[in-house]
C-alpha cells in the first residue's frame, strides 16, 4: 500500500489555502499567488450551448457513488499530479465524508464528473473529466446548484483555466484569497 497524506494534514492544509499535487514521486504543496475561483452567485454563466444540452437531460447526475472511479478517470492523461499517494490519500478524506465525486452517468456508464473537498462553507475543486460531450460541464452545473443550496460561500479552482472562465472564472490574489477563504470558514475575517 502506498504512503498517504493524513487526512488531518489535508484539512488543516485546505483550511489555510494549500494544497498537494504529486510530482515525480514527491508530494508538493501550492499556495498559488493567483486563485482560481467560480462565482456562486449571479456571475455564474452557464454557456448557451450547455443550457441546450441540459435541457435535453443526457445524463444521470450522481453524487459519491463512484469516487475511485472518478478520480482515476482524472488522471487519465498524459501529465497528471494525481499519483498513488494522492489517489489514496483523497479516498481516505472521501471515507470520512470530506472529499466528494459529482458524476454523469448514462446507459454506457460514467461518462464524466468531477471530485474535490468540503470544508464548512468552501469547495476545494480538484479535477474534472470528461468522456462524452458536455459531461464534465454538467457535473460542474450540479455542483454549483448543490454549494447554492448549501448556502456555501467559494468554490476554489485552484487555478484558472480558459474552460473555467466561460462560467464567469476568476481570479483573486492570493492575500484577497486567504481574507475570503477565512470569511467563508466563518472565523470573522475581512
Amino acid at each position: 500500500m502506498s504512503k498517504i497524506i493524513p487526512s488531518e494534514i489535508l484539512l488543516e492544509a485546505y483550511a489555510r489555502g494549500v494544497f498537494p499535487m504529486g510530482h515525480e514521486g514527491e508530494i508538493q504543496w501550492f499556495s498559488p499567488e493567483l486563485r482560481g475561483l467560480i462565482p456562486l452567485d449571479e456571475r455564474f454563466h452557464i454557456p448557451h450551448g450547455l443550457k441546450r444540452s441540459l435541457r435535453k437531460k443526457p445524463f444521470e447526475v450522481r453524487w459519491n457513488t463512484a469516487f475511485r472511479e472518478v478520480m482515476l478517470a482524472c488522471a487519465e492523461r498524459e501529465e497528471t499530479w494525481i499519483d498513488e499517494t494522492i489517489l489514496e490519500s483523497y479516498c481516505a478524506l472521501h471515507d470520512l465524508g470530506h472529499a466528494h465525486s459529482v458524476e454523469c452517468w448514462d446507459a454506457d456508464g460514467l461518462q464524466g464528473g468531477l471530485y474535490g473537498v468540503a470544508l464548512p462553507g468552501v469547495f476545494f475543486g480538484e479535477s474534472m473529466f470528461s468522456r462524452k460531450t458536455d459531461a464534465s460541464k454538467i457535473a460542474l452545473v450540479a455542483l454549483v446548484t448543490r454549494l447554492r443550496e448549501m448556502k456555501f460561500s467559494l468554490l476554489d479552482t485552484q487555478w484558472m483555466t480558459g474552460h473555467l472562465t466561460q462560467f464567469g472564472g476568476y481570479e483573486l490574489p492570493r492575500k484577497a484569497y486567504h481574507a475570503a477563504l477565512a470569511k467563508a470558514l466563518g472565523d470573522g475575517s475581512e
